[in-house]
């Protein structure tokens, strides 16, 4: 099959309509489930076999790790092919308190840090990770913008945060004359569809590209929730507090309900409950590229293939109409 290309938001550059999510690459010892580079290279090898061009890390997975291992084989291909995406802010040093955040000094930092491990000049889309309540959001896009005018990324982009915040960096942008964020990379899928009482009608409005992580919900939409309570995913989550939070919300308002229909469609129409997932995000306008992270070559298929899988309008009404709109606050 080719793989199909879209827009990010409203700019020019052009990303597959899967993006390679690479926090499952990097370290066992910082996730249980995520995999060594021996187990990981394949997988990136064959995403950019089958076209995917499209490849998101950030600086925390792995405490780094992901981004040297993503540069590591990316640099083997057509620099000129990949879009490459990290983010900025979690912690990366505790012993540093400029090591997290998105301070002008903390910016500039990290990025240099990301792009050697990366052994890249420049990224193509910049992300900060998570809304700084620390830092005034125009000294983020001033350093954002000096990083952008010196060749080291071509974009910038957000992730989760309120939709009053995210508003409030665009209409800052405005003010000061800098950068909009072109993206935002969000969390949003069958069971947790919060963000499409504010945050998705705003980057409708405003021409931003959306980028969803989790269209899976953390694998509980990618098999029978039966069988993921058994998963190394569920149990690591049900072992940290904020993760088995998550899970709960995933399983609560219906979820299990959601569960049950996307098995029963992929069984319908023989594909896997992951296609049918992938392919309900693929079907809403809003979205342009869900973030897939993927464990096996398997995994990696299933995606790509979701792509060419056709939804009826009753089949998305089938599936959306137990999901519940609402804000849970899953950042």
């Amino acid at each position: 099959m080719d793989m199909e290309y879209t827009s990010l938001g409203n700019s020019g550059m052009k990303i597959s309509k899967i993006g390679l999510g690479c926090m499952s690459f990097g370290n066992s010892s910082w996730r249980p489930w995520v995999l060594d580079e021996k187990e990981s290279r394949p997988i990136i090898e064959s995403a950019i076999d089958h076209g995917v061009n499209f490849f998101d890390t950030a600086n925390m997975y792995s405490k780094g790790e992901s981004e040297r291992l993503l540069g590591s084989v990316l640099q083997e291909y057509n620099s000129d092919f990949p879009v490459v995406a990290t983010k900025l802010y979690h912690d990366m040093d505790t012993s540093n308190p400029n090591a997290s955040g998105l301070s002008r000094k903390s910016l500039r930092q990290e990025l240099k840090n990301s792009l050697s491990r990366l052994g890249m000049d420049n990224v193509d889309l910049l992300q900060i990770h998570r809304w700084d309540s620390n830092t005034p959001i125009g000294e983020t896009l001033s350093a954002l913008a000096d990083i952008i005018s010196h060749g080291l990324t071509n974009y910038i982009g957000a992730s989760s945060m309120r939709t009053y915040q995210f508003a409030t960096a665009q209409f800052t942008a405005d003010s000061i004359g800098v950068q909009r964020f072109t993206s935002m990379q969000n969390h949003y899928n069958l069971v947790n569809r919060s963000e499409e009482s504010e945050m998705i009608p705003f980057c409708r409005q405003e021409g931003v590209g959306l980028i969803p992580w989790s269209p899976l919900a953390r694998g509980f939409l990618a098999r029978p929730h039966r069988k993921f309570a058994s998963s190394k995913r569920a149990k690591f989550m049900q072992s940290h507090q904020r993760f088995g939070r998550r899970l709960d919300r995933y399983k609560s308002d219906n979820g299990i309900i959601v569960n049950e229909r996307v098995e029963e469609l992929a069984d319908c129409k023989d594909v896997s409950m992951a296609q049918i997932s992938i392919a309900w995000l693929l079907h809403q306008e809003a979205v342009d590229a869900p973030i897939v992270g993927v464990r096996s070559l398997e995994h990696l298929q299933d995606a790509i293939e979701a792509v060419d899988i056709k939804l009826s309008d009753d089949d998305l009404q089938y599936l959306s109409m137990t999901s519940k709109a609402k804000d849970e606050g899953l950042f």
